[in-house]
């Protein structure tokens, strides 16, 4: 055939351009490997942690085992990171270029097992890179076996370079008569090792690396004087109250996560002893007299956002949310769009009729049921106990655990004193010794008026014991609502947090619940 040689055998080889074609194509899949690695070097917080544990198909267990466990999960990082790089070096150089692309072979093939374009388990269908079956990882590890089989290191590369130079010193030590010995137009100069056209040709992609380097930290921008200097200023000097200069923020990374948080029990379901409160996804803010803040919240929190917020929650270990039947939407969308886990306890909040809400919860898909604290509230004040005695009956024949809410000691008193026995309390708890607590006007802002009575008063009940309110809506630091809560009784806390927030509140109430705690109320779940 026109364009190609023959080997002695009669078989084919590649033509020039052929070869050539090929070396583009080893040489765009190594920038691509490379630039990967280089940011996520540059990314200090970068971890594979989300990507794994969206696992949901072959090894889904092995991957979620290493998210759980920080150690394995650094090797992982580094693993990736360094990986990424000298596959992409050795690409884009030809060096080792069988080798590297064995191992990016076996790295992109990691990364299709653990999430693979497949129906219903693609990181949303249509996703760029994503499509059905077909995906960017499976094209390179295709493209990467043409990369094997045609030996384009050889032909412009290291490889090449190395293997002529062993040639040539091979030819140089054999006597002049050996009959394998044809010199060509391209010969040797005394004492060189190569022919000047075969080294430039082999090196010809070394200043394309270079280049590369360039247009990338060109790209990631290097500093101007003003650029160093207003961030000395914001570092260092600049007043954080009244200067003009932008406030600057460290939140806490997976990567930083202590532990998982321990688990309770109520009734049938596993609960983690801190879980999500569904206040600031919904847009229930309470935000004392700052009325654009609930807006503010849940513009924050579209679909999306939501749903990364409980993926980083099951990632810390938190595997449940307590919120609005309103919510239930949104979390069915999650469980099957995203496969994801996390557990729904309503508080059966639906236009003020708790029995509606119950049901309206059941139908959403909700683990527990609850009468929502300001219902049960101003049903006590009423005397209908009857209907949260029915709104446990209807829970429980659903098979669900049944809670009953309150903002007020006096409902949980009145429950108690009707004789109703919830599988478990939902009752707010915090200290009042915060600044707008001790304001004449105590409006949307203090939820626990009596927390000594509340606490004596809980210590007497059998049944686990979820606190809510713990921050007084932001108003106390986590550091000290956990503790105060886990110390005075609470079993669990439920606790609204953004996203930005989890790792360290995650962090906070794994400190508190593996030092030591004081509590005169055993635990209840």
């Amino acid at each position: 055939m026109a364009g190609e040689d023959k080997t002695l055998s009669g078989r084919s080889n590649p033509s020039s351009v052929q070869l050539f074609v090929v070396t583009i194509l080893r040489f765009a899949i190594g920038w691509h490997f490379l630039y990967e690695g280089m940011v996520k070097v540059v990314q200090t917080d970068w971890t594979a942690a989300a990507y794994l544990a969206e696992s949901k198909w072959l090894f889904s267990d092995v991957f979620h085992w290493i998210v759980a466990n920080p150690t394995a999960m650094a090797i992982v990082d580094f693993l990736n990171v360094w990986g990424l790089i000298l596959i992409g070096a050795g690409l884009m150089l030809g060096c080792l270029t069988r080798l590297s692309s064995v191992a990016g072979i076996l790295l992109l093939l990691l990364y299709y097992l653990a999430n693979p374009a497949m129906p219903d388990m693609a990181r949303g269908t249509g996703a760029e890179g994503n499509y059905l079956i077909i995906n960017k990882n499976l094209i390179e590890m295709i493209a990467l076996i043409i990369v094997i089989l045609v030996p384009t290191g050889k032909f412009m590369g290291l490889d090449g370079l190395i293997a002529d130079i062993r040639h040539n010193r091979r030819i140089k030590k054999k006597p002049l008569k050996d009959p394998e010995i044809i010199i060509t137009g391209d010969e040797i100069p005394a004492g060189a090792i190569l022919p000047r056209r075969g080294l430039l040709k082999h090196l010809a992609l070394t200043p394309f690396l270079g280049g590369f380097v360039y247009a990338y930290l060109k790209r990631q921008g290097w500093e101007s004087y003003e650029e160093r200097h207003l961030l000395s200023e914001a570092g260092n000097t600049v007043d954080a109250v009244s200067g003009a200069t932008l406030k600057t923020f460290t939140y806490a990374q997976l990567k930083d996560l202590k532990g998982p948080i321990p688990f309770g029990q109520i009734g049938n379901l596993k609960i983690s002893r801190l879980f999500l409160g569904g206040n600031l996804i919904g847009g229930w803010a309470h935000a004392r007299d700052l009325i654009y803040v609930s807006k503010l919240v849940k513009s924050y929190h579209s679909d999306q956002k939501v749903f990364d917020t409980f993926r980083l929650a099951e990632q810390c270990g938190i595997n449940t949310i307590l919120t609005n039947p309103q919510l239930a939407r949104v979390i069915n969308k999650y469980w099957r769009q995203e496969k994801g886990k996390i557990q729904f306890i309503s508080d059966c909040g639906y236009k003020g009729d708790a029995i509606e809400g119950v049901k309206v919860s059941i139908d959403g898909g909700a683990h527990a049921c609850y009468v929502q604290g300001q219902i049960a509230d101003d049903l006590a004040a009423q005397g209908k106990m009857d209907i949260i005695g029915k709104a446990l009956e209807l829970t429980r024949k659903n098979g669900l655990p049944a809670g009953i809410g309150a903002h007020q000691l006096e409902t949980v008193k009145a429950c108690v004193d009707y004789g109703l026995k919830p599988d478990f309390w939902v009752k707010t708890l915090h200290h009042i010794n915060y600044w707008s607590s001790n304001k004449d006007d105590q409006h949307d802002n203090i939820w626990c008026v009596n927390p000594k009575e509340t606490i004596d008063y809980m210590n007497n009940l059998p049944e686990p014991w979820i606190a809510f309110k713990t921050l007084a809506a932001g108003a106390i630091h986590p550091q000290e609502g956990f503790s105060y809560a886990f110390q005075n009784g609470a079993d669990f806390i439920c606790v609204g947090m953004y996203d930005f927030q989890i790792v360290e509140d995650t962090n906070i109430a794994y400190e508190v619940l593996n030092g030591e705690i004081n509590r005169n109320r055993p635990w209840r779940a």
